[in-house]
């Protein structure tokens, strides 16, 4: 497949720039598969297309404070995006400006972000070049990286977002509790407590998986033929009393919907052929051919041109189908990417 398929027309006012209030007042598109049905509804709509004996299945995982501002020795400024944690006090970031960095090379946080109590002094040290603007950054305080990044670091809203929310809390889900992404699963944030137990009552399970997001939410495909795309790894986990769940509800004539493409990923990692393990590091790059195994249906926001994101939507949907629905939400004026509305594809 050409990577030129997955590009499309975006007016830059449809790219959300805030959060929905309440979150759950999204509009959401509704495509069904079957019948090539487009309805045009609200989020909590979302409910009506369920049925008791379904699960819900979300990504649990909790986004780090993960970008950084730090200066060299030179005083250069630089960026560190905290992508994954190779070992304790050991990740991978993301530095740029990155030509003229050298293995060794400490780095301070700049003035303006040095905390109360943190010594001052290299906090970071460059350890190995992984390419492509990756380092591996050894963390020198006593404090673990989690922690520090907590106290020093700023939520990592994507480049198209030109402004911090009011609230941080607005880029996590309220579900989210397994702290380790770069970026948001954004098909989850359009969840609140009161939805959750609607769902709930209706008879349909909710039951988590994680999956750490890395690098590749942040970069688009820039090989010609999406077959050449190397696919970063992403950490993942599924917990055997969700696996033993998702199984029955199978056997029970029930659906398995997916919240955001996230959660397809870790699905159909486990449910492959042979079976993957409950936890580990998943490179699976789904797009138009694959066999899907577990997902019946997919929640998701409009994903970036030309991403990895869209290349799955286009192969649970379909190439043309997707292309349809993609027009159609930028004809209805649907607000698109992490802040923006959904789409059901049942």
């Amino acid at each position: 497949m050409l990577t030129s398929e997955l590009d499309y027309n975006l007016p830059a006012e449809l790219i959300a720039q805030r959060p929905v209030v309440p979150r759950d007042h999204s509009r959401l598109l509704i495509y069904n598969r079957s019948t090539k049905a487009i309805e045009h509804r609200r989020l909590p709509d979302l409910l009506s297309h369920l049925n008791a004996g379904d699960c819900l299945v979300y990504n649990d995982s909790r986004v780090l404070r993960a970008r950084v501002h730090a200066v060299k020795p030179t005083g250069g400024k630089v960026e560190l995006l905290f992508l994954q944690r190779r070992r304790p006090g050991l990740w991978e970031a993301l530095v740029r400006p990155t030509a003229r960095l050298r293995e060794g090379t400490g780095l301070e946080l700049a003035p303006d972000t040095q905390p109360e109590g943190l010594k001052p002094g290299a906090i970071f040290t460059l350890k190995e070049h992984l390419g492509g603007g990756r380092w591996l950054v050894k963390n020198m305080t006593a404090m673990p990286t989690e922690r520090l990044l907590e106290q020093i670091g700023e939520m990592p809203l994507p480049p198209y977002i030109h402004e911090q929310p009011d609230d941080p809390e607005r880029y996590q889900t309220v579900y989210s509790r397994e702290t380790g992404s770069a970026a948001a699963p954004t098909a989850g944030l359009h969840f609140t407590p009161e939805l959750i137990e609607r769902t709930r009552a209706m008879g349909i399970s909710l039951l988590p998986l994680t999956l750490h997001i890395g690098l590749d939410t942040f970069r688009p495909v820039s090989e010609a033929d999406l077959s050449l795309h190397d696919i970063h790894s992403e950490h993942y986990s599924l917990p055997q009393t969700s696996l033993e769940k998702i199984l029955r509800t199978r056997e029970g004539g029930g659906r398995v919907v997916a919240v955001g493409t996230t959660s397809v990923r870790v699905l159909e990692t486990v449910f492959q052929e042979p079976p993957g393990p409950l936890a580990g590091d998943t490179r699976l790059f789904i797009t138009p051919g694959f066999d899907f195994r577990i997902t019946d249906a997919l929640l998701t926001n409009f994903h970036l041109p030309k991403s990895t994101l869209l290349a799955l939507v286009m192969a649970f949907a379909g190439v043309d189908e997707t292309k349809r629905l993609y027009r159609e939400a930028v004809a209805e004026r649907y607000r698109f990417f992490s802040f923006g509305d959904a789409m059901l594809l049942l």
